[in-house]
């Protein structure tokens, strides 16, 4: 789950469109943010974006699929977020626009969870 700071500054770089994004390195990849909202991931040096209704189809198409790692010698995915399709990586406006939809699902995904009671 190794990821380049080449990569993540490439990634922040292309999204500045969105706001200020933000990258937390985790567990060896990276998290992105836009605020508090979590929208992607970074994983051996490959986007991965929150799927939702609103864009899971746009992945399913583009033949994309989860995110996937070991986990107690067993192959894992992490089915809300899903590759970037490897051809529009450096294709910013294409990245960009994937990016918000991400976004999108990712703030519909935060309205959809019930609320802590204090």
């Amino acid at each position: 789950m190794a990821v380049s700071a080449e990569f993540i500054d490439h990634i922040l770089d292309t999204l500045s469109p969105l706001g200020p994004v933000v990258a937390r390195r985790m567990m060896g990849g990276a998290t992105l943010y836009l605020g508090d909202l979590t929208f992607g991931k970074i994983s051996d040096d490959m986007l991965y974006l929150k799927v939702g209704a609103n864009n899971i189809a746009d992945f399913e198409d583009a033949g994309s699929g989860p995110l996937t790692y070991m986990r107690g010698g067993k192959e894992t995915a992490l089915k809300s977020h899903w590759q970037m399709p490897k051809d529009l990586i450096d294709d910013p406006d294409e990245m960009v626009a994937w990016a918000r939809s991400a976004v999108d699902a990712a703030q519909a995904a935060n309205k959809a969870k019930p609320k802590k009671k204090k």
